[in-house]
């Protein structure tokens, strides 16, 4: 099986306590070991609240975005799910061929 082109986008929020975007780091180490994902973390503190705002991408093994929902779900822990306040994602399957007509 081919791996896909990987685009996800979390929100990750929390009182303010400073210093978020290290264990949001490490959840994402844990959630994707073993995935050729790299991410970007931006951390910001507003209203009394941490956010880290995690841009994920790469190649991964997941065909479709419900693939990669069910792989979070299984494999997400506790403190992912507490933290998490949206997520976006986006998988392109990488086709055989030359990608125009999907035929050569």
């Amino acid at each position: 099986m081919m791996n896909s082109e990987t685009y996800i986008d979390f929100c990750f929020a929390r009182k303010e306590e400073g210093n978020f975007s290290p264990e949001v780091d490490s959840m994402l180490m844990q959630l994707f070991s073993g995935k050729r994902l790299k991410w970007y973390l931006e951390e910001k503190q507003t209203d009394g609240a941490d956010i880290v705002i995690a841009e994920i991408k790469g190649m991964s093994p997941f065909q479709t975005e419900d693939e990669a929902i069910a792989f979070i779900e299984m494999n997400a822990g506790e403190p992912f799910w507490h933290y998490l306040q949206g997520y976006k994602i986006f998988i392109y399957p990488n086709k055989r061929g030359c990608g125009s007509c999907g035929t050569h």
